[in-house]
């Protein structure tokens, strides 16, 4: 029993020598080998026995702990050692400011309309008071036509006074603006110029002081210049001096009955060689009026009506006022051939008339022009572009 008691507390014995004193012999030997393993070997996770080692914060000694770990002697070092991190944290890094907030910007919306507000003194207010109530007592009174406003409205209209609008007179030269042969620039000088020379060397009532002529002859003669222009294909310019020759060589000489063609004859001759690019010549005239008078008679008589109308030859005929009348009565449109046509018809019939041979040129083209739009009934007869350019109102051509 001795021995058995001593063999047992040996063996407990042992143990703590090995803990306490110094190792075996075998572990000595295990030890060395773990090491020189441990050199060629990464270290493991750390030591996992029952003691554990906290670090110690800043300024501090660490303190050696030697208990054993429980859960909540753990938790409690997992919470302190998550409090010493943050709070290194917290000192190293300064707080982040917070990010600001993007407000919406609303839509634009315009300023309302500001209110003006007009500070009047009292005696405007006065003055405007009665204007609303004159006017508010008007717009309910019934409009009544008395006698003194038909009367005084039937006098306007009679002495040519209108409350309409003045038309606005139109520029009939825009369309040639680029035609340097128009003459924009001076065509209303020229026509001035021609209001006043018609006034100049017109042909007189001449019927009577003719012995062996009549109005009658006279309109034969002119349907046959009129065909003789035709046929020979001249300007209407001609047409129109060969008539201011023979009116105005009637009105200063007397003609036989017999001489009567030959005048005409020979006031178209000069007409030709006046206008014409290329006249016609003498022979040209005796073959026309079938040989009824020679060479030198024409030839005569044409050297007699230049002597008698002392070579003044540059004057207005109705022609030239036809062409600016025309153009007004166009309203706008550079080709209007039912109207030209027409015109130029009432012309033609005007040159037989005698009548108006004391007329005035200008006058004659006006109520040409007049008639023309009256046949083709055009609306208005008579404008307010007409009525400046013919200096001419619808009264004086009636």
């Amino acid at each position: 029993m001795a021995t058995r008691d001593r063999n047992a507390a040996a063996a407990a014995a042992a143990p703590q020598l090995n803990r306490g004193g110094v190792p075996a012999l075998g572990k000595q030997k295990a030890v060395a080998a773990g090491r020189a393993d441990a050199m060629n070997r990464r270290a493991p996770l750390g030591d996992i026995g029952n003691f554990v080692a906290v670090r110690a914060t800043e300024g501090k000694p660490q303190e050696q702990v030697s208990r054993p770990v429980t859960r909540s002697f753990g938790a409690q070092l997992v919470k302190s050692a998550q409090a010493n991190a943050a709070a290194i944290k917290n000192a190293a890094i300064p707080p982040a400011r917070p990010a600001p907030r993007l407000e919406r910007k609303a839509p634009f919306k315009p300023p309302p309309p500001e209110h003006v507000i007009e500070i009047s003194s009292d005696s405007d207010q006065s003055n405007t008071q009665p204007e609303r109530s004159d006017s508010s007592v008007r717009s309910r009174k019934k409009v009544i036509n008395t006698l003194t406003s038909v009367l005084s409205a039937r006098s306007k209209v009679a002495c040519g006074i209108t409350d309409k609008p003045r038309e606005v007179i139109e520029d009939i030269d825009k369309l040639d603006a680029n035609n340097e042969l128009a003459v924009v620039e001076y065509v209303e000088d020229i026509y001035t110029f021609y209001r006043t020379a018609q006034h100049e060397s017109r042909p007189c009532d001449y019927i009577e002081a003719q012995v062996e002529i009549n109005s009658k002859m006279r309109a034969i003669l002119a349907d046959w210049i009129i065909e003789v222009h035709h046929k020979f294909e001249l300007m209407p310019e001609t047409l129109y001096l060969t008539m201011y020759i023979i009116d105005q060589y009637l009105s200063l000489q007397p003609v036989r009955r017999r001489e009567l063609q030959l005048v005409g004859v020979s006031a178209m001759l000069i007409a030709c060689k006046y206008e014409e690019i290329w006249a016609p010549e003498v022979n040209d005239f005796i073959l026309i009026s079938d040989s009824a008078y020679s060479r030198e008679q024409i030839l005569s008589m044409e050297k007699g009506i230049l002597n008698r109308l002392e070579w003044n030859l540059t004057i207005p005929t109705s022609y030239m006022f036809l062409v600016r009348f025309l153009k007004a009565a166009s309203s706008g449109i550079k080709t209007d051939k039912e109207m030209e046509n027409m015109v130029f018809f009432f012309a033609e019939l005007s040159l037989m008339q005698y009548g108006l041979v004391t007329y005035l040129p200008s006058m004659v083209a006006a109520s040409a022009v007049y008639a023309a739009r009256l046949t083709l009934k055009r609306a208005p007869l008579w404008t307010d572009t007409l009525k400046h350019h013919t200096g001419f109102r619808e009264s004086e051509l009636m």
